[in-house]
């Protein structure tokens, strides 16, 4: 079994706790359903968001899905100028013994385009 890094975006439509958990939700549960991610599983998760997404930290969507067990930390994403506002990014350290070429990372609403050539093989 490997520890393999499962990533994941996704931008939010305005800055509210709801936005931010319900953008987070929809994130994770892709990932998780995409890849058959199970928490035991998990070892941890990283959190960014956006300078302009201070609402609710994206992490409390994790602990909603009864994520409890597993590590989460938060942090703000470097403000690079003309960079992608209102997104929140996951990156995901999953035990599996999936091969990098079998992992499903997911870029959803305006985060495909960090990575279209991940959207374009229809990963978004």
């Amino acid at each position: 079994m490997m520890l393999r890094g499962v990533r994941g975006a996704i931008t939010v439509d305005e800055n509210s706790e709801a936005a931010i958990l319900g953008a987070t939700r929809d994130l994770l549960v892709a990932l998780i359903e995409a890849n058959g991610i199970k928490e035991h599983e998990v070892a941890s998760v990283l959190f960014t968001s956006t300078v302009d997404l201070t609402a609710a930290f994206p992490a409390r969507a994790a602990r909603e899905l009864g994520w409890y067990g597993v590590a989460l930390m938060g942090t703000q994403e470097v403000p690079v100028h003309q960079s992608l506002a209102s997104c929140i990014r996951v990156l995901l350290h999953w035990n599996t013994d999936k091969g990098l070429d079998e992992l499903e990372h997911r870029f959803m609403r305006g985060a495909h385009v960090l990575r279209p050539d991940l959207v374009d093989k229809g990963q978004s």
